[in-house]
């Protein structure tokens, strides 16, 4: 069973292995949080309208989704600055993403204003480029959510949290994407956070049913790891090794987070340590 990393935490999402710390977004703390295997966390920004996906630039600068308004914020010499706007590609809280070696960060949204009542729709895939322009990566998505690039750098692979699947696309020397294809289907598995192995196998947070699962090409599940009376909403492989999981885990999922305190990173060892990126 995983063992309890750091607990107080209202919905933590978004974990990223970097630089020797779990860096991972609070939601409705508002706070980007660092943490080291000894446990020790440190806020390292506040974001008013809720942190989600977190990536770097090459030059080391942090990129963080703003959920809420919609952009995606540089922290530059501690204070937030807009990198690219997101509004007009988005229609409803942006969510996860992952930034490639060049610095393009390939961001997804809800599709809708789930909080709002309004009706599911697709959603359209931004990606953001190291100069802040914005332009639509791909169209027609079911919730894109959880995103990984290989390492070659060459695909990249996405969460349909709605669509029930893993999503891949060739990535050009430009950054546009082509050759749209399913990389599993995964019945009765919502991908929300998910994470790279270097046997090519990807770890999905499976939210619905209290587990992570290790899902292999053309969607066989390898291993699961269960999480009795917690919903696991994103994972990352990490450690000096990159064999152990770090799993993002709380009770429910929503507005009404705001104020609890059972959030927990839950940590797991495996037998394969991760790849690509994040």
């Amino acid at each position: 069973m995983p063992e309890t990393l750091l607990d107080g935490l209202t919905f933590p999402e978004g974990p990223r292995w970097h630089e020797n710390r779990l860096w991972f977004s609070d939601f409705y703390n508002h706070r980007v949080v660092a943490v080291g295997l000894d446990g020790k966390a440190e806020t390292i920004v506040t974001v008013p309208n809720i942190p989600s996906g977190l990536g770097w630039l090459p030059d080391g600068a942090l990129l963080i989704v703003s959920m809420n308004d919609k952009k995606l914020m540089r922290l530059q010499n501690g204070q937030l600055v807009v990198h690219g706007d997101l509004s007009a590609i988005a229609g409803g809280p942006c969510n996860d993403m992952v930034v490639d070696a060049q610095g393009r960060a390939y961001v997804g949204n809800f599709g809708y204003e789930r909080f709002k009542g309004e009706d599911a729709r697709p959603a359209k895939l931004a990606r953001v480029d190291p100069d802040g322009s914005v332009s639509v990566a791909a169209d027609d998505m079911l919730f894109p959510n959880g995103s990984v690039i290989t390492p070659d750098g060459k695909r990249l692979i996405v969460g349909e949290s709605m669509g029930n699947r893993l999503t891949a696309f060739d990535i050009g020397v430009d950054g546009g994407l082509s050759n749209r294809h399913v990389w599993a289907e995964t019945p009765g598995v919502v991908p929300d956070g998910i994470c790279l192995d270097a046997d090519g196998a990807i770890w999905v947070a499976d939210p619905r049913k209290n587990r992570v699962v290790r899902v292999k090409p053309g969607g066989e599940i390898a291993d699961t790891i269960p999480l009795p009376g917690r919903q696991a909403f994103a994972c990352m492989l990490g450690g000096a090794d990159r064999r152990t999981l770090f799993i993002c885990t709380a009770p429910a999922s929503g507005p009404d987070r705001a104020g609890q305190t059972d959030g927990k990173i839950e940590i797991q060892r495996v037998s394969v340590a991760g790849a690509g990126l994040p």
